[in-house]
């Protein structure tokens, strides 16, 4: 078998030499080189810009069709849906704008393809044409800066202090640890010469704010409904707190605590009965069969979104979101950093 897909390919590369050969001796019978470009080959182009015009906006909505089923779901926070807002807006704007430049751009390749005896009119400047080129794209970026960072200012205030739930996110090569304040609303002070074994966050252990504090690794639980104030840190190098479901983003930095707020809209469970998600767990589950492995349900996540390493795959934890009473139920079992530090 290898022997003849071997002379297969043989016979193949003589028969492209001799087609090679008969085409540049059909060259010499003409009675113009063939360099030179007439009227025929102008208009075969300009069709054949019609047609790629037409093929390629196919294959634009083909893929559009073929991958919108891999986005995120609608956003599970109150912001995030003013988010998504804006980015659906930016997207419309974007697909009508490269819509009709193309369009344009292969119409006018067809229209005013080359002719014999055409004349071409040179347009050297235009004051209305820059003018207009000029200002209307200025206005529609203010209005996407405007609105973005009007977003940006609500997620970076300060939280509703009677409805809000405070906690901190603390990144290392490659996990995060979250310490929650507990019944006295605050979060203790930290300083990372009191770093150990036992005290991995650098909890400031002569403030007694900080004694009620908890600290959990793995995986977190917030209430629906509360605004949730994150406090980040970093120990090492710069990670990034991402939760996709929550459209949050923030940049951990070693010495300095940066800080984001949500109120998530949609408990867990919720999310899991989403016909949305739904979908997409089943497609994740058929692969994962495939690959015999476990099925798995949908959880909210929290990922590091700068890469931190070569663990930076791996560094992730579960976000649980529930009702408040699940919440205090949960907070309850926890244990307080002065209870864990005193063993």
């Amino acid at each position: 078998m290898n022997l003849l897909v071997l002379l297969a390919i043989v016979l193949l590369i003589i028969a492209g030499h001799q087609l090679l050969k008969v085409i540049e001796l059909s060259r010499g019978l003409k009675k113009s080189k063939e360099w030179t470009v007439n009227d025929n080959d102008n208009d075969m182009m300009g069709k054949a810009m019609i047609v790629f015009m037409v093929l390629f906006f196919a294959f634009f909505f083909w893929q559009i069709e073929r991958w919108i089923d891999r986005t995120l779901p609608p956003a599970s926070s109150v912001h995030g849906e003013k988010i998504d807002a804006l980015w659906d807006a930016n997207m419309y704007l974007i697909s009508f704008v490269f819509l009709l430049t193309n369009a344009l751009l292969f119409y006018f390749a067809y229209k005013y393809r080359g002719k014999k005896g055409r004349q071409v009119a040179y347009l050297a400047h235009n004051n209305k044409l820059e003018m207009i080129w000029t200002v209307v794209p200025a206005v529609v970026l203010a209005f996407v800066i405007i609105f973005g960072l009007k977003y940006w200012n609500e997620i970076t205030d300060e939280a509703d202090p009677k409805n809000k739930v405070t906690i901190e996110l603390y990144a290392k090569q490659f996990d995060w640890t979250a310490r929650f304040a507990g019944k006295d609303g605050k979060l203790g002070e930290t300083d990372y010469r009191q770093i150990s074994g036992s005290n991995s966050v650098g909890m400031d252990t002569l403030d007694a704010n900080g004694y009620d504090d908890i600290i959990v690794k793995n995986e977190i639980h917030i209430p629906i409904g509360k605004e949730i104030e994150f406090k980040m840190r970093s120990r090492d190098v710069i990670h990034s707190a991402y939760m996709p479901h929550f459209r949050m983003q923030m940049n951990c930095v070693p010495g300095m605590v940066t800080s984001f707020k949500f109120t998530p809209t949609k408990t867990t469970k919720e999310m899991r009965k989403d016909p949305y998600v739904i979908q997409l767990m089943e497609g994740i589950n058929a692969k994962r069969a495939e690959e015999n492995k476990e099925p798995v349900e949908f959880d909210y996540f929290l990922l590091c979104n700068k890469i931190c390493g070569v663990s930076h795959y791996n560094m992730q934890m579960n976000v649980i979101v529930e009702t408040p009473a699940d919440y205090k139920v949960w907070l309850a079992k926890q244990k307080s950093f002065k209870s864990v530090a005193s063993k």
